[in-house]
């Protein structure tokens, strides 16, 4: 009996056993089957999809062809209703797309081109046939430039009558800016190629690395091993018919699905190939993850099987934590499938915004530079034009950078650059950009220093900038006009002696923010939607930047807001205070040792009893005039008597003025009086026709105030100024490293309007080279690029300063590059570089720098 239990209990799990294993194989099967029509499926869908990318890419450039035929047209319409077509061409300017201009009258055999020089028709080919919206289009070939080109003619007709035939050359490297960057994640080759000579006019970038015997169609046979007679008769079959073609070939090895594409009819082709193995790459991801959840499973099904056989009275006990375990690993799919949702929504988002925010300046860039093309002989107009085209680069410029500022932050690639600065100077930079753009919209800017003990601190000056300039710009965008803000600056108590604990305000009564929008404020690619927000443009990456910021430095922002109410924003941070003691001595060589403060505003009288507490000065104050004289009075009883009176411009009494004139009368008459007041107060000028008075900006600060007291001990005030206003370029010589020609253009005709002249090297060695050859004192300041082949900006300078020549330590270098980060900056003047300047150039600025640092040079 027992035997048969036994045998009984063999069966049945030989039973199970072999259960278990065709369960497994059918599974294997459906599993096989199911990848291998995914697949075939995905297969056919990718080559959907790069069929759909090249007609894309067809499209674009035909819509370029004709938009390009329908200028010329244009043009020659213009042409035949001005009396002098010739001297129209030579003053025809050219630009990226369109480089040159020529017209042949009716009946002559040369013409004329913008660039000077004697045209005719023989170098072109028009015998193709080939035409874009009526106008032949000839074969392409290399300009005098050395670039590939076509050229397109078309009639210039008046009274029904042809008077002559309008050519404009276009360049090939135009069509890459419209062509998308790249597709199969690079692994697609792709060159544009004419028809009628059959070679390769252009390789856009992104699509393959280049090969260099790639010239032609024959080369591209040869480099790719494409030998077989009919294949090679089946494409040239389809370049004269203007037919696609996708056929399958073995490159380097791989296989692969290579196609033609025509254009224009056949005009043009774009030729190529990709590996099957990357069209099949997304199919062969979803097939191995369906490989891995399948074994998974399997597995899971295995495990229970064998927990059963072997334990079955536990079989509940863990049926039951496998359904605990699966939903617990469902949840998570849930959560990630939100997550991978909210990730989907957000760049979507992103996208929109962006898609939208571009295009606006983009299109009047664009659409303001034909305006320019069509008044080019107005000087009014085209101020205006090239006015607002600045306008809409700038706000672009501003798009861009926040992108790759969040971009950076993001990838961890921001590192602090800690160095001493003071309160003054970052106060003083903020409210020279925020104030302007305020009274531009009628706004009140308010700024108030309060508890700061220490004005001398360590930190990244950039980045604190940066945070201010963000919450205080966007409190002038979202603030209607008439409005106010406030920035304060409140010092804490301190936590460490070695740190200053610093509260920043930014507080604005404008449109305010609901609650729900305060949720997601510092999420990256949010911004406010309501009719009145939607006006202002941006990336809606301000807030995440500064957050991310402030927490990099260990602060932290809160903000709250109130619609129609207005928002404030709160910022902690701590400082580091740098080592060094109070100079005491400053205060004591000047003879000053007692000051009033009269202001009826107690917060300003505590801030200057605070900030001067180590410096030995005593501090009186007084609400008004009355208390003052009364202050004056008393110490003049015993004796003694006022250095520097500080009076606030807001005061109840009089006036500021009258205010002064009384105090001038009790007050010794050689001691100072000034004004504490905003730059933009009224009445300054009256004030300061009084002796011995000054303005002192608010808030008050240490380092202002001595310089204040240095400027009317020595008679200083406004010296540097005037010596930098009086400097001129005229007559200097400089020596530029830039090796794009437009850019060197540009900056060639900037130094000549201001009487400069300028000598131009391709890069680094060049520049070095030339500098070293040169007589001592040839050229007064060498303006540097930094990302230049052979011999980048930064080494090149290192050189320099290396040589042993006088003027090689001395000679005046400023960096004009495009990397506009702090970190850049910092890289440029440890390199030895004097000033770093970021493109695009602004003409004002690179006029200032060099004028001041040839200035402090002297």
């Amino acid at each position: 009996m027992k035997g048969k239990q036994n045998g009984s209990k063999m069966d049945k799990g030989f039973t199970l056993l072999l259960s278990i294993v065709i369960v497994f194989c059918i599974l294997g099967a459906v599993v096989f089957s199911v990848a291998r029509k995914i697949s075939k499926e995905m297969s056919a869908s990718a080559i959907q999809n790069l069929s759909e990318s090249l007609d894309l890419m067809k499209g674009t450039i035909e819509a370029i062809l004709l938009k390009e035929a329908e200028f010329q047209k244009l043009v020659a319409q213009e042409i035949s209703n001005i009396g002098d077509p010739m001297g129209f061409v030579r003053s025809y300017n050219r630009n990226q797309t369109m480089v040159k201009t020529s017209l042949i009258l009716s009946g002559e055999a040369e013409g004329m081109s913008n660039t000077g020089d004697v045209f005719t028709e023989e170098a072109l080919d028009f015998s193709s046939g080939k035409t874009v919206d009526g106008l032949p289009i000839s074969e392409s070939y290399l300009n005098y430039m050395g670039t590939w080109a076509y050229t397109m003619k078309c009639p210039v007709e008046k009274d029904g009558e042809e008077i002559a035939v309008l050519y404009m050359e276009y360049v090939y490297d135009s069509l890459e800016k419209s062509l998308p960057d790249g597709f199969y994640n690079g692994k697609a080759m792709l060159y544009i190629m004419d028809a009628k000579n059959e070679r390769l006019v252009l390789k856009p970038k992104g699509m393959g690395e280049r090969s260099a015997g790639h010239l032609n169609l024959k080369d591209f046979y040869r480099a790719n091993n494409i030998v077989e007679e009919g294949l090679r008769a089946e494409v040239t079959e389809c370049l004269e018919n203007g037919e696609n073609i996708l056929f399958y070939h073995d490159i380097r090895g791989k296989k692969s699905l290579n196609y033609m594409w025509s254009i224009n009819e056949g005009t043009l082709y774009l030729i190529g190939y990709v590996a099957i193995e990357a069209i099949q790459q997304e199919g062969r991801t979803v097939n191995q993850n369906i490989l891995v959840v399948v074994s998974v499973m399997l597995i899971a099904f295995f495990l229970c099987c064998m927990l059963y056989y072997i334990n079955y009275r536990q079989q509940d006990k863990v049926r039951r934590e496998r359904e605990l375990e699966r939903e617990v690993y469902n949840k998570q799919l849930s959560e990630a499938l939100q997550a991978a949702q909210i990730a989907s929504n957000s760049k979507t988002m992103f996208l929109s915004n962006m898609s939208h925010d571009i295009r606006t300046p983009m299109n009047a860039v664009l659409g303001f530079t034909s305006l320019l093309a069509l008044d080019a002989e107005n000087p009014v107009k085209v101020r205006e034009y090239t006015k607002k085209i600045m306008a809409s680069g700038q706000h672009l410029l501003s798009l861009i950078n926040d992108v790759l500022d969040v971009s950076k932050i993001e990838s961890g690639k921001v590192v602090l650059n800690i160095e001493a600065f003071t309160l003054n100077d970052l106060v003083s930079s903020v409210d020279a950009i925020i104030r302007p753009m305020a009274k531009a919209r009628n706004q009140s800017f308010h700024v108030g220093i309060s508890g700061i003990q220490h004005e001398d601190l360590m930190g990244d000056e950039t980045r604190v900038n940066q945070i201010l300039i963000n919450l205080l710009s966007n409190a002038v965008k979202y603030t209607p006009e008439g409005g106010n803000i406030w920035l304060r600056i409140i010092g804490l108590k301190q936590r460490s002696s070695q740190y200053e604990h610093i509260r920043i305000e930014v507080e604005d009564d404008g449109y305010g923010m609901t609650q729900e929008y305060l949720k997601t404020i510092f999420d990256a690619f949010t911004r406010a939607e309501n009719s009145t927000t939607n006006k202002v443009q941006g990336t809606g990456l301000g807030m995440a930047i500064t957050k991310n910021i402030v927490e990099l430095m260990g602060g932290t922002i809160e903000v709250t807001s109130e619609v129609n109410k207005g928002s404030l924003f709160v910022v902690e941070i701590e400082f580091r205070i740098p080592e060094g003691q109070v100079d005491r001595r400053f205060w004591e060589e000047n003879g000053i040792t007692r000051i009033l403060a009269v202001d009826s505003e107690e917060e300003s009288c505590a801030n200057i009893i605070e900030l001067m507490k180590e410096t030995g000065v005593c501090v009186d104050t007084a609400s008004g005039v009355g208390e003052a004289m009364g202050r004056i009075q008393e110490v003049s009883s015993h004796g003694q008597g006022y250095d520097v009176a500080l009076l606030g411009w807001e005061l109840a009494d009089d006036g500021p003025v009258r205010a002064a004139e009384k105090l001038r009368e009790a007050m010794p008459e050689p001691a100072p009086i000034l004004f504490l007041a905003s730059c933009d107060a009224e009445g300054i000028e009256e004030a300061l026709k009084l002796e011995h008075t000054q303005i002192l900006p608010k808030p008050f600060f240490v380092s202002v105030f001595k310089e204040k007291i240095l400027e009317m001990r020595k008679g200083s005030a406004g010296a540097d100024a005037e010596l930098v206003e009086k400097c001129s370029l005229e007559g200097m010589h400089f020596l530029a490293a830039e090796d794009n020609e437009i850019n060197a253009e540009i900056l060639t005709e900037i130094l000549s309007v201001e009487g400069a002249s300028c000598e131009i090297a391709e890069n680094g060695q060049l520049v070095l080279e030339r500098f070293r050859d040169a007589k001592e004192g040839e050229f007064d300041a060498i303006l540097m690029d930094v990302q230049m082949p052979v011999m980048n900006g930064y080494e090149a300078t290192r050189r320099i300063r290396a040589l042993e020549r006088k003027d090689s330590r001395s000679i005046l270098i400023i960096a004009m590059t495009a990397n506009a980060f702090a970190e850049d900056e910092k890289e440029a003047l440890d390199a030895g570089m004097d000033v770093h300047l970021s493109k695009p150039i602004d003409i004002e600025l690179l006029k200032t720098v060099i004028k001041k640092s040839l200035l402090r040079k002297e």
